[in-house]
Order: structure tokens, then C-alpha cells, then sequence
């Protein structure tokens, strides 16, 4: 395919790996080819950025696709020139395929007018209430998968946003491996039939765990 061809995206900086660095590292500002450098950097990053965001957003906000785009930039705009943008390549993770490119822009303003609308500020006054605010906005967030690399951890940035609206301490994902990374995967994959009660079933667990490490009742 030649450069500019409608179905060739290789000319995108988001679609191009760092020479050198053996197609494990994406194209970045800081020409690093190291995966584990990389990582440890995006890592540090993202503590700095969480400590920023918070400091942002009060508790009465309404998040908008565009405050997404903005934590995005936050984190990643010093490591990737794509940072803050919708990507422009489809993405998929194994046989599962994410919303295709050209829908993203789409389906982020369909997030903004119905979930984040609807869910946010995250104020409720029930356990209940929350879980599905959280539940619901988290899955539809990771099945658009809106930009080329950090998806998870921007829906998981934003979900602790709302955590905090709602009155409870940072949420700790780092227990969601083994089965219960399965059972996370498999509620994103009911989220395509707009079924949330999985993904409710573990945001109840995270919660509750948090709650007991803080002396708190559930």
C-alpha cells in the first residue's frame, strides 16, 4: 500500500514502534526502546498524574469526553505525541476487537450524553447506586478503548474520580488477577449486551475489600 492510501494507517506516529526497539515500544517523544524502561516511566507518570487530577475535578463535576481527553494528556503528554487524541487505528486485545476507529468520536459523545450525564457527579446515596454508576461507566469506557495505549488505567483514573465523589477511599485494582481477571474480562464481554450485572458483582467486591482495609462499615 502506498503512503496515503485510505485502508494504509502506517504513516500515523500512533502506529509506528520506536526503532530499535523490536515492535515493543510505540513511537514516543524520548525515542526510549526498552519495554521495561518504558514501563517504569508510564508507571511514574501515572502517580504524578493521579496526584494532579485530583486536584482538578471537585465532587459536584460532570465528567465530559473531554475531561477523559484531558486525563489522557495528563498522563501520557510527555511520552507520546497522540496523547489526549482519539486513535485513528483499530485496536483488538486476542480474538476480542475493540470499536473500530472511525466510531470513536461517536461513541464518546454518546458516553458523554448518556453514562456520564447520568452517573455523574457519582453522589448517590446508596451502595447500590454507586456500583452501578461505576460499573456502567467503566464498561462502556474500555469497550471504546478511545485511545492508542493507556485505556484501563484512564477508566480506572476515572472511576477512582468517582469513587471520591461518592465518598470512599481510592479503589485497589491490583487484586484483580487470576480468576478474578477472568471474571473482569468476561464482564467486559457481557458489556457489549449492555449487561453490567458482572461487572457490578466485582466493583461490589473491590468496594467492600477497600472498605474493610479503611475500618469502614459496607
Amino acid at each position: 500500500m502506498k503512503k496515503g492510501d485510505r485502508y494504509d494507517v502506517s504513516y500515523l506516529e500512533e502506529a509506528q514502534f520506536e526503532p530499535g526497539s523490536r515492535g515493543r515500544v510505540l513511537r514516543n517523544k524520548l525515542s526510549i526502546t526498552s519495554k521495561r524502561k518504558m514501563d517504569q516511566l508510564e508507571k511514574r507518570e501515572l502517580l504524578r498524574a493521579s496526584e494532579e487530577i485530583f486536584g482538578i475535578y471537585e465532587n459536584n463535576h460532570r465528567f465530559t469526553a473531554t475531561n477523559i481527553c484531558d486525563i489522557h494528556k495528563i498522563w501520557l503528554g510527555c511520552i507520546y505525541g497522540w496523547a489526549g487524541k482519539y486513535r485513528q487505528v483499530n485496536i483488538s486485545k486476542r480474538d476480542f476487537h475493540f470499536a473500530t476507529a472511525a466510531q470513536v468520536p461517536k461513541l464518546m459523545l454518546s458516553l458523554e450524553k448518556g453514562p456520564l450525564s447520568k452517573f455523574t457527579p457519582c453522589n448517590f446515596d446508596s451502595l447500590d447506586k454507586i456500583v452501578r454508576a461505576l460499573a456502567v461507566v467503566h464498561t462502556e469506557l474500555v469497550l471504546i478503548h478511545p485511545f492508542r495505549e493507556g485505556n484501563g488505567r484512564v477508566a480506572r483514573l476515572l472511576i477512582n474520580l468517582m469513587a471520591a465523589q461518592a465518598g470512599l477511599p481510592p479503589l485497589d485494582f491490583t487484586g484483580i488477577v487470576g480468576n478474578k481477571k477472568k471474571e473482569y474480562i468476561s464482564a467486559i464481554h457481557a458489556g457489549m449486551d449492555r449487561n453490567y450485572n458482572l461487572m457490578e458483582k466485582l466493583f461490589r467486591y473491590i468496594i467492600r475489600k477497600m472498605l474493610r482495609t479503611h475500618g469502614q462499615q459496607t
